[in-house]
């Protein structure tokens, strides 16, 4: 163990030689693919990306329109995470088929279960089409005309490329803050199936406590499959469909992965601000983040409240509250993590450093106008957080905006309004109304509140009388009446308290803030894209990755430990060991199913791999990426990342970020003795 910890000490001391920062982009992979060698990859460019062959870049899929997932068997059978599945798994649980607290596995094909809306999306290409994008642009047209130019120019190249009747869409995105532009072009699966999931109790194990955090024992995963018409082309759901035939799928390791192991994910990153300006990242870390953790922190307890006191409760809102969970304590660990290491002042330190470069050059002044403009932003731009963590987020007001929207478009969407009462509990609702809207009268200046709503809480006498009054008025708390009201009640829908009290914040929202929002959101835009090109011609030997946008990445490194505190050293691999160690059947989080007490308490499973760790660069996106070993074979699928390095997002510490992943080998282990679904290995190739 001491020469483990000196070996984790020395690699911190090395910062820049050994960081494993970056999320490269898979078709220019042949320029990192030296150095991936020289940390042990056994692969060349070619594998990992080719639009001459099949790749592995054929085996990863955008799942849904967050995740990413991958194929491990020429039956189109397909993992990702248990999270990134969930909603899913939720719509076909019912008190008397409880699949998240039960767990669901097919047993044949034809107990696979449908998912309308769920998509999987496969890169079939991406280039540089920066000259494309802006052809007929000059500079001395200005930035307005750039914008306009980049923007007609991607929609007619993606227009010219797009087959919907094949199922492919063309993308057009922005790289380094504009300065390029990147054509993705995919193919959209649209029947893709459920075939198995743990229980609750293993794919969520640990829960909200153990989220974000190491060490891990959570069977994040769930399985699915994807179907096509008789021809391999994506079609809509239909019994005569037949499994889909990839390109390429990955075969699954069951050798596992130890200490200085080369790994690397495949996957679909979705947000990084690592070139933004210090006052970004102050407003971030100092502001917005404590903020919106106090928020939610009461919509949490609020939920939580009512989900220990009934099952019918616990399913509606586990999907709700899993989502709110997440953001909730990555933001902890984001703010903490941007304290610790002086993100801000190190910024400021190369920002001066920046401007000593550029004065007298056309870059002069750029970062003091670039701080100057976030300052103008911050309070607006708070407003408008503010009015997403309270207003939005109360389901009364947000279903009455949605139905007048649909009826002011022509539509009568009863089966929409059923749906949402199906996972809808009004005492949350009602006092999560009171809670939140509390803290946005208490918590935000006059100067930013709506007149309306000033009124309309001096008229009840408080919030909680408010709320009373909304909640004892308004149609919208019936689903019955909500499902009904067609265009011709417009006028009811107008007059209904939610509806009014949600529209005077709209409006509010759009006269007194977006404006403000518009104009300085242009400046940076521009400011940023300059800021960028300064950076990039400052430092001309540095290789610079593009933020992460949801496009396909790949990032590399090691399996490796860490240090979170002094005399605290964290070994990179957990085991079934730790889960009957943290098991406890009083914990709804730690109550783990009978069967794994019993398989465990037979003996000869103490050592199961369940999660190991990695210095490979993730974020957000990520979650259900394939997990590569030297070889291009798959050991395990990312799902998170540890608390202590969730400041990623804006800089990457190779002393504490790490990306954690479920070993492949419990995922299996888990279809076997859980699942009893065996017969899905017949289609796999394990090596």
């Amino acid at each position: 163990m001491k020469k483990v910890v000196l070996l984790a000490l020395a690699l911190c001391a090395a910062l820049p030689l050994l960081a494993d920062e970056g999320m490269w982009l898979p078709n220019l992979i042949a320029r990192r693919i030296d150095d991936m060698g020289a940390k042990g990859c056994r692969l060349s460019a070619e594998d990992i990306y080719s639009i001459n062959k099949a790749s592995l870049k054929d085996a990863v899929v955008l799942f849904g329109s967050g995740c990413t997932g991958e194929l491990v068997s020429p039956q189109g059978l397909l993992f990702t995470n248990h999270h990134c599945g969930y909603g899913y798994i939720q719509r076909h649980s019912s008190v008397e088929h409880d699949y998240l607290k039960d767990g669901f596995w097919a047993m044949s094909r034809e107990e696979e279960l449908p998912n309308p809306g769920l998509t999987v999306s496969f890169l079939e290409r991406m280039e540089d089409v920066t000259d494309v994008v802006l052809y007929g642009w000059e500079p001395s047209m200005g930035e307005v005309a750039r914008d306009s130019v980049a923007r007609a120019n991607s929609q007619r190249l993606e227009k010219e490329i797009a087959e919907p009747s094949k199922g492919i869409r063309a993308s057009v995105e922005a790289l380094y803050h504009a300065n390029q532009y990147y054509l993705f072009v995919y193919r959209i699966y649209r029947d893709v199936r459920l075939v198995g999931a743990p229980p609750s109790s293993i794919g969520k194990f640990g829960g909200d406590t153990d989220n974000w955090m190491w060490p891990r024992h959570t069977g994040d995963f769930s399985i699915f499959r994807i179907y096509a018409d008789a021809d391999g082309n994506p079609a809509d759901y239909s019994p005569d469909n037949v499994p889909y035939r990839p390109k390429k799928f990955f075969s699954i390791s069951k050798e596992g992965v130890k200490e200085g192991d080369f790994t690397f994910v495949y996957g679909c990153p979705g947000s990084t601000r690592e070139y933004v300006h210090s006052e970004e990242v102050r407003y971030i870390g100092e502001v917005s983040d404590p903020q919106k953790i106090a928020l939610r922190t009461l919509r949490l307890d609020i939920q939580k409240k009512y989900m220990s006191q009934s099952q019918a409760v616990r399913i509606q809102y586990s999907a709700k509250n899993a989502s709110v969970a997440n953001a909730w304590k990555k933001w902890q660990g984001e703010s903490r993590g941007v304290q610790r290491l002086g993100t801000v002042e190190a910024k400021r330190a190369y920002e001066k450093r920046l401007s000593a470069w550029a004065a007298g050059g056309p870059y002069d002044g750029l970062v003091e106008r670039l701080g100057a403009l976030y300052q103008k932003r911050e309070p607006y731009y708070l407003a408008y957080e503010y009015f997403n963590e309270t207003v939005r987020s109360i389901e009364l007001l947000s279903l009455a905006w949605r139905v007048y929207g649909l009826l002011e478009r022509g539509i009568d969407d009863g089966v929409a309004v059923r749906s949402f009462f199906k996972d809808y509990y009004e005492p949350i609702d009602k006092e999560t109304f009171v809670a939140l809207l509390e803290a946005f009268r208490t918590k935000m200046p006059q100067q930013f509140q709506p007149e309306y709503f000033k009124e309309q809480v001096a008229a009840a006498g408080s919030v909680q009388a408010l709320a009373d009054d909304i909640y004892s008025r308004s149609m919208f708390t019936s689903c019955e009446v909500a499902a009904s009201l067609g265009v011709e009640d417009m006028p009811k829908v107008v007059a209904d308290p939610a509806y009014q009290l949600y529209a005077a914040f709209f409006d509010w929202l759009q006269e007194d803030i977006m404006p403000v929002l518009r104009e300085v959101e242009g400046e940076l835009r521009t400011a940023n894209r300059l800021y960028m090109k300064a950076q990039m011609e400052f430092e001309p030997e540095r290789e610079f990755y593009p933020d992460a946008n949801l496009t396909l990445r790949v990032a590399y490194g090691n399996v490796a430990g860490y240090s979170p505190a002094d005399a605290v050293y964290y070994t990179p691999v957990t085991t079934l060991k730790g889960i009957i160690e943290k098991d406890n059947p009083d914990i709804f989080d730690y109550n783990i199913p009978q069967t794994l007490r019993d398989i465990y308490a037979a003996g000869g499973h103490e050592d199961q791999p369940v999660c190991f760790l990695a210095t490979n660069h993730t974020t957000g996106g990520n979650s259900g990426s394939p997990v590569l070993n030297a070889d291009g074979l798959l050991v395990g699928i990312n799902f998170d990342r540890v608390w202590e390095g969730t400041m990623s997002d804006l800089q990457f510490d190779p002393c504490y970020c790490r990306n954690i992943s479920l070993d492949v080998r419990y995922l299996l282990f888990i279809i076997k003795q859980i699942g009893h679904a065996e017969w899905l290995f017949s289609e796999m190739v394990i090596k």
